[in-house]
């Protein structure tokens, strides 16, 4: 008898149609943005509410189901793969925003919100959610990996915009975390070590979080360089004189070959810099010419500007869609890809060893990313029936994250760990492993939630 079976009577009479075990629906949820992989889950449900939540938790913590939530399944490090089994919980019915208080700048949201439906529904508010990952991810993953995106040198992470939480833990208990003040330093940040758990210590039912104010200009504009250094040099450049960029993103001659390719553009195939600025008047222009002077100080070629919204927002979505471009490069490739975050000094010399490392291992690996705060990504282009290929982009990866350590950066800025990058884990976090083991056996002393992923099982 499978785990689905044991739960089979129960979950059928409190979710009906809502409970299956078909193989179309949990195939559906086996599959992964890049290489990691899984069997399906035993069965798949779609709650409506917390309290459905709290039933399902309560019946699978009585028999130590494992249960992995499920948002949009855009994570790339396997986060919501079943690979102990169980079940798959699907909130993309959870999609409710409850409430929006403009005047005090937050909205409150069901975690199957897409960060696109709600700032659609902030449009005549004069407010938006900034947080912009790329893919139209649910709000609730969003969270639960602690997301940032092209915006976050500007606006913060998931970890600065969400103000409170409501969880639902492994037990069935439903508790609530942070508050809607500004501010609190009432009692231990609970909504901070749920950020970013990646659904390893229970489900998140309902967000509380930050908006900001929609800009009252927009400049946006491309930029290309003759090398790698001198793009990335500018960067470093850029932020430490403290110009307030929303966006400045870095693609290398590679990804501007595959927006060529993939999106009919016509960049010049050298290493560029994406850049955004949000402001009014007399101070955004200043911000663009100060920008400006330092960009043809490290050898900028001049800027293609996107005048009008409809420009930036196809220079957007272009960047956006970095990844199925990559992919593009190499039809039939699955993809290694890796994220790091280091201080912003040491930005040029991570983003030039992990070419050189790319280069030296024969790999087609095109490298792009959120610059402006130190992080970024590459995207190694494997076949997937060719494992000293993948044995080769893990190497990249591993050195990658190995020197990110060494300079006091992290194994990633904002994928997340997943199963990909568990093993690194200790590196980084030494004895704090430990202590993250004691909170997890705290809240979840059956390993039901999402096993297998960020922390090794216990023993």
């Amino acid at each position: 008898m499978t785990i689905a079976d044991q739960l089979q009577g129960e979950l059928a009479a409190l979710l009906g149609a809502r409970f299956s075990t078909k193989r179309a629906d949990r195939e559906q949820h086996a599959g992964s943005e890049t290489f990691h992989r899984a069997p399906p889950p035993d069965a798949v449900v779609w709650p409506q509410n917390t309290a459905e939540v709290s039933r399902i938790l309560a019946l699978c913590h009585a028999r130590r189901v494992p249960v992995i939530g499920w948002g949009t399944g855009t994570s790339l490090e396997g986060h919501a793969l079943a690979t102990h089994g169980g079940i798959t919980m699907d909130l993309g019915r959870m999609d409710r925003i409850r409430d929006i208080r403009a005047e005090d700048m937050l909205a409150v949201v069901e975690p199957g919100v897409t960060r696109e439906a709600l700032n659609a529904d902030l449009r005549a508010t004069g407010l938006f959610f900034p947080v912009d990952p790329g893919a139209n991810a649910s709000l609730g993953g969003m969270a639960s990996t602690r997301a940032s995106g092209t915006t976050a040198v500007r606006y913060g992470t998931m970890r600065d915009n969400v103000l409170a939480l409501e969880v639902v833990l492994a037990d069935g208990r439903i508790i609530r975390t942070g508050s809607r003040a500004a501010k609190s330093s009432a009692g231990y940040d609970l909504t901070g070590l749920f950020v970013g758990a990646e659904g390893t210590l229970g489900i998140i039912t309902e967000l509380t979080l930050r908006l900001h104010g929609q800009p009252e200009d927009v400049a946006a504009a491309v930029c290309a360089f003759e090398t790698l250094e001198q793009a990335v040099d500018c960067v470093t450049a850029t932020i430490q004189t403290g110009i307030p960029m929303a966006r400045i993103e870095f693609v290398d001659a590679e990804t501007a070959r595959a927006f060529n390719s993939y999106s009919g553009t016509n960049l010049r195939e050298q290493p560029h810099l994406m850049v955004e600025f949000h402001g009014s008047g007399e101070s955004l222009r200043a911000d663009v010419a100060r920008f400006g002077e330092i960009a043809a100080e490290y050898g900028g070629l001049g800027f293609d500007w996107a005048e009008s919204a409809e420009d930036r927002s196809r220079l957007w979505k272009m960047r956006h869609g970095a990844y199925p471009a990559c992919l593009s490069l190499r039809p039939g490739a699955t993809a290694v890809v890796t994220d790091i975050c280091v201080p912003i000094s040491a930005l040029a010399a991570q983003v030039a060893a992990a070419r050189d490392d790319i280069r030296a291992e024969g790999l087609l690996g095109p490298i792009l990313g959120h610059v402006g705060d130190g992080n970024f990504h590459s995207t190694l282009l494997v076949d997937p029936d060719n494992p000293q290929e993948l044995a080769a982009a893990k190497r990249i990866a591993n050195r990658m994250a190995e020197r990110a350590i060494a300079v006091g950066g992290t194994i990633s800025g904002e994928h997340g760990i997943g199963v990909g990058k568990r093993g690194l884990m200790a590196a980084q976090h030494g004895a704090a492993i430990g202590v993250m083991a004691a909170i997890k056996q705290a809240l979840d002393p059956e390993n039901i939630m999402n096993p297998g992923k960020m922390i090794p099982d216990p023993v």
